[in-house]
């Protein structure tokens, strides 16, 4: 089965699931912190991984792409 990138809320997004930033880059989430920078209305998806350490940060509000099933 094909994978296809789609929009969910933030609140959704869970460890291990590769999301597309707003950017434009693509990362798998290794851990989730609920705020960023000491702002609560911020969200960060962090990929920790030996390839590459990115952190990502999006409103908890708002919705992201997620790569699922399709």
């Amino acid at each position: 089965m094909a994978e296809q990138w789609t929009s969910v809320p933030v609140g959704e997004v869970q460890v291990g699931d590769r999301i597309r930033h707003v950017s434009g880059a693509v990362l798998t989430v290794s851990r989730i912190e609920p705020t960023f920078l000491g702002r609560p209305g911020m969200v960060a998806f962090v990929e920790d991984t030996p390839e590459r350490w990115f952190k990502a940060p999006v409103p908890a509000d708002g919705t992201i792409e997620v790569e699922r099933p399709g």
